[in-house]
């Protein structure tokens, strides 16, 4: 096993202050983590993580050894590794496999190191721990007691290999629980993407056309964020039914073609490939905007928009432009890779409080229960859910209501008659 593999470990000092900042604004995984120290219920436990590496996701890993583990992590992607955060970790004697801006080699050679850990429980963003396992290392799946998946992209590809009969050892869906997207992929996603875009370009969103390319939890979060800033917004679905729900939400809705020739900002968030690509930017306006809020870089097709340009050059941190012929111009941010983490530091410490705590607690729950599970994608068990929902209630210092013995008894009856 490789020591930590990162890019500078002087910029220590500053990735702890970020770690420390975002661990006083984490309540639900704090109270987490006074029970994980006192159970540990992970000691000699290996447990691999690929999840954006910034500073909430250092907090997660420091959360896990708290409870016993022996701790690798990697990112999930290659520009949202922040490389002070990786050094704080490595310091802290964890073992950290990741630097900003990875080629492609690299970034695969880290997901590689963090899993010579041979690791019993892995924690996946996106999927590339489960795709190495079932490609490269399957040498190693014997050894995986079982995992979980943080986002949406994650949990198709799972599907997909459980569908297939492939699936080498279980996973829980955390996307898929209700305090994961009912609050990290709308609220989080609506307000990380558009920190990102504003601090990147510096431009005023009131009174544009923002034009949101997939309309599912995320994509609702992004919308409902934009219309708050004065945008009007267009939605693009191949989904009849979230075409309706956003009709009914007060979006303007239209095929991708027509909506190319009126937006001003584009935000793809679909989890699909080549949602913007060749024919969508030849009808665009000069100054188009494009971010993409998917996991992987293939939401925008970059190699139709270079194919497409006749110039391009970097004209502020994080923002391509692409000269088209006549003179029009077009923007790419961040790569089109994941522009809240690419180019803003991803979602709220508050909403990855909920979900990094059902992270923590559905490994918990696949050490414990591993032995009784066949190789499937689970959904979340609603007891876990419920516990985060309990907590983060606690932590707001709101009291909610309970049912009566009466009115348990009558609204888990067949019989309402006297």
């Amino acid at each position: 096993m490789k020591a930590s593999v990162i890019r500078d470990i002087g910029l220590a000092p500053g990735g702890r202050l970020k770690i420390d900042w975002v661990r006083e604004h984490m309540p639900v995984l704090n109270a987490i983590r006074k029970e994980f120290e006192k159970d540990k219920p992970f000691k000699g436990v290996r447990v691999a993580l690929s999840i954006h590496l910034e500073a909430k996701t250092a907090y997660l890993a420091e959360v896990m050894r708290a409870g016993g583990a022996e701790v690798a992590i990697t990112g999930s992607n290659p520009l949202s590794t922040q490389d002070d955060v990786a050094a704080a970790l490595a310091e802290a004697g964890l073992n950290v496999y990741a630097w900003y801006n990875a080629t492609a080699g690299e970034y695969r050679d880290h997901i590689l190191e963090t899993l010579e850990t041979r690791p019993r429980i892995i924690i996946d963003d996106g999927g590339d721990l489960v795709n190495a396992l079932h490609n490269e290392r399957r040498d190693l799946a014997p050894d995986i007691i079982g995992g979980s998946e943080e986002t949406t992209t994650g949990v198709i590809r799972l599907r997909a290999l459980d569908k297939a009969g492939k699936l080498l050892f279980p996973m829980l869906a955390v996307n898929d629980a209700l305090c994961k997207y009912l609050f990290d992929n709308r609220y989080g996603t609506g307000e990380s993407v558009w920190s990102g875009i504003m601090r990147t370009t510096n431009l005023i969103v009131a009174g544009k056309n923002v034009v949101v390319l997939g309309y599912g939890w995320c994509g609702r979060g992004v919308a409902m964020k934009a219309k708050g800033l004065g945008a009007r917004v267009i939605i693009c679905e191949v989904d009849p039914v979230k075409a309706i729900e956003a009709y009914m939400d007060g979006c303007q809705v239209m095929n991708s073609l027509d909506a190319a020739a009126v937006g001003d900002v584009f935000v793809t968030v679909t989890g699909c490939r080549d949602i913007l690509r060749g024919a969508h930017y030849s009808r665009m306006k000069d100054g188009a905007i494009l971010a993409n809020a998917g996991h992987f870089d293939v939401e925008i097709n970059k190699p139709e928009l270079e194919a497409a340009s006749v110039g391009r050059r970097m004209v502020r941190k994080d923002i391509e432009e692409f000269k088209m012929p006549g003179g029009r111009k077009i923007y790419l941010l961040g790569e089109g890779r994941l522009v809240n983490l690419a180019a803003g530091d991803g979602h709220p410490a508050e909403i990855m409080d909920m979900s990094f705590a059902l992270q923590a607690l559905s490994a918990r729950y696949v050490l414990e229960n591993g032995n009784k599970l066949e190789n499937h994608a689970y959904d979340v068990p609603k007891e876990l859910d419920r516990r985060v929902a309990d907590l983060k209630l606690k932590s707001l210092d709101i009291q909610i209501d309970t049912l009566s013995p009466e009115q348990d008894e009558y609204i888990n009856s067949w019989n309402h008659g006297e």
